[in-house]
C-alpha cells in the first residue's frame, strides 16, 4: 500500500485519539477513553509501517504537523474554540513547512 495513504490514515487515527482524549473528561467516560487507546494504537502502528518506506524526518514531520493543523480545526469546528489571526498565520506556516518537507526538499521520496 502507498505509504502516504498509510500516513494519512495514521493522522486520522491520531485525530480520533486526540478528540477522544478531550471527550474522555480525564478518562472518566469509558467510550471516549476506548477511542483514545484505539486511535493512538492505530496511529503508532500505521506510522511504523510508513517508516519502512519513507524517511523518519518526512514521516514524523508530516504526522506531527498535520496532526496539529487537524486538531486546531477540530477545536474550532467541534469544540467552538477560536483561532485568532496569529493562530491562522501559525497554521499557515505549519502547512507551508509540510509542503516544503514533502515537495521541495530532497528528503522526501519523490
Amino acid at each position: 500500500m502507498n505509504p502516504y495513504v498509510l500516513l494519512g490514515v495514521a493522522i486520522l487515527s491520531e485525530l480520533l485519539g486526540t478528540t477522544s482524549l478531550k471527550l474522555s473528561e480525564g478518562f472518566s467516560r469509558p467510550l471516549p477513553s476506548l477511542g483514545v487507546v484505539a486511535g493512538y494504537a492505530a496511529a503508532f502502528y500505521l506510522v511504523s509501517l510508513t517508516l519502512e518506506d519513507l524517511p523518519i524526518g518526512v514521516v514524523y514531520g508530516t504526522w506531527a504537523a498535520l496532526g496539529i493543523v487537524g486538531v486546531a480545526a477540530i477545536g474550532v469546528v467541534v469544540f467552538d474554540e477560536t483561532l485568532d489571526p496569529a493562530g491562522v498565520v501559525g497554521v499557515g506556516l505549519i502547512v507551508a513547512g509540510v509542503y516544503c518537507l514533502n515537495v521541495v526538499s530532497g528528503m522526501s521520496a519523490h
